[in-house]
């Protein structure tokens, strides 16, 4: 794939002697350099998105889903090149990097057959007269999208966005920039040239899209990027919808088997090296299964570390955070019973990590680790643990480990997140749509409620003339006294 800007990326300029350069996550090696949009990039890609902006919202909703329909087709026949690159720069193992990319295809249809039937509604007005709303985009959409799961991520919001009719310009992470780009040269073709733009860079050129003259903003990453683009939303008036970081808590209730809730939590805090904004980050367990869940889970942390299974973070810096969270935890009384120690070699390598003795002090509590780190705190009673769970300043998700229904539903009815998952760390029904609370953003960031977040609602109110030379202007007003102020 070529690392400059091509016809589907936005314009060709870059920032004089600026790049982004990738190292692979698994030796250390540099594998390529990519060229960063300067401002001229970033103002042209803005000025082209304004001008196709009103040709493709008027462009029927079945068109547009028929270009969905196939931009899917053509990621799906490009998954192995695009897995290719998602592990040479993320280190995501291209199994997993697979099942990401055919997340991304199914969503583009899912978006492909919502979007023409994405509806206003019917009004109650005066009997002789219409009363409805109409659904309209937004206008110019940036889409700031993380590399942790690329592909999948990214189409969501594509997929929402275009299928609505706004225009689109993309700025993927600065961590996997080229499978960025090979991303929008892969779905650009599918649609009218200037409909669909990707462009690269940093943080600068984040600020520089959040900045300009766009309807809508949507961001998928830290929450201090987040509250950073809101704030400058504020000025220009652009809609945001963030789902930032999270520091999810699972509470373990007594009555679970201990062996089961270790697995669970394993793949809440292990899977993908920790990297999903919605990984176990904390646990909070019974004292009752204490020992044998701490038991069980530092096995399966040792089953991951011996097999080789735990991929690569990111990158070293990555890998400096995560450890740093780790070393503080210990410096104030936790305990590691696997891993916590920086492996020898190359790469950013980091083991599944087990620390015990925890307290709601330690950042490793507060703070998003977003790393292979199970932190545990054991608790007196339910209570306790949902006291502890409810705490912090982020609100993306949680989990519940119980068969006890009162205490499931205390747990749904009390933890302020937007999704609570019970008995599951993953999972869930196709279409749920949740609003992160707190720091950890705002807005629906899935499902068909991502439609609405890319539209702009308009009310409409036709009423019949009076007869000629009646001049009866009364119906003017309806009987309802809809019109008056």
């Amino acid at each position: 794939m070529p690392t400059t800007a091509t016809e589907t990326t936005a314009g060709n300029q870059t920032a004089e002697g600026s790049g982004i350069t990738i190292q692979d996550p698994r030796t250390g090696e540099v594998l390529w350099t990519v060229p960063e949009a300067g401002p001229e990039a970033v103002s042209h890609a803005v000025s082209v998105a304004r001008g196709e902006a009103a040709g493709w919202a008027a462009t029927a909703p079945a068109g547009r889903g028929a270009a969905l329909k196939a931009a899917a087709k053509a990621l799906e026949a490009a998954a192995q090149e695009l897995a290719g690159l998602n592990a040479s720069e993320t280190g995501r193992p291209k199994d997993e990097a697979l099942a990401g990319i055919a997340a991304g295809v199914s969503t583009l249809e899912q978006y492909a057959e919502l979007g023409p039937v994405h509806r206003g509604h019917s009004l109650r007005g005066n009997r002789l007269a219409s009363d409805y709303t109409r659904a309209e985009p937004r206008g110019v959409a940036v889409l700031l999208t993380p590399w942790n799961d690329p592909v999948a991520v990214a189409c969501g919001l594509i997929g929402a966005a275009l299928v609505t009719g706004n225009t689109v310009i993309h700025k993927p992470s600065e961590r996997c920039p080229r499978l960025g780009e090979a991303l929008g040269e892969v779905l650009a073709p599918a649609f009218p040239a200037g409909v669909f733009q990707t462009i690269s860079g940093g943080a600068d050129v984040g600020a520089s899209l959040s900045q300009a003259e766009v309807d809508v903003i949507a961001h998928v990453g830290s929450s201090a990027s987040g509250a950073r683009i809101a704030r400058a939303a504020a000025l220009t008036g652009a809609h945001v919808l963030r789902e930032n970081g999270g520091n999810d808590p699972l509470l373990v209730d007594r009555d679970v088997d201990p062996g089961w809730a270790a697995q669970q939590a394993a793949i809440g805090a292990f899977s993908n090296s920790g990297q999903i904004c919605t990984s176990v980050e904390r646990i909070y367990v019974h004292k009752d299964i204490a020992a044998e869940f701490c038991k069980a889970l530092e096995a399966e942390a040792a089953l991951r570390n011996n097999s080789g299974s735990v991929a690569p973070l990111v990158d070293l810096r990555m890998r400096d955070a995560v450890h740093a969270h780790v070393t503080e935890a210990l410096a104030q009384g936790a305990r590691t019973v696997e891993g916590g120690v920086l492996p020898d070699g190359p790469g950013s390598f980091y083991p599944a990590t087990v620390l015990l003795d925890c307290t709601e002090t330690m950042q490793v509590m507060t703070e998003e680790t977003f790393g292979p780190v199970a932190p545990v705190q054991v608790v007196d009673t339910f209570d306790d643990g949902l006291r502890l769970a409810c705490s912090g300043r982020y609100g993306l998700a949680a989990t519940v480990l119980s068969g006890n229904i009162a205490h499931i539903q205390q747990a749904v009815a009390a933890l302020p997140v937007g999704t609570v998952k019970v008995n599951a760390v993953f999972g869930g029904a196709p279409g749920g749509a949740a609003q992160p609370r707190g720091e950890s953003g705002a807005g629906f960031g899935y499902g068909p409620e991502l439609l609405d977040e890319f539209s702009q609602v308009k009310v409409v109110h036709i009423a019949a003339p009076p007869a000629a030379g009646s001049g009866d202007g009364a119906d003017s007003i309806s009987s309802e006294g809809q019109d008056l102020p």
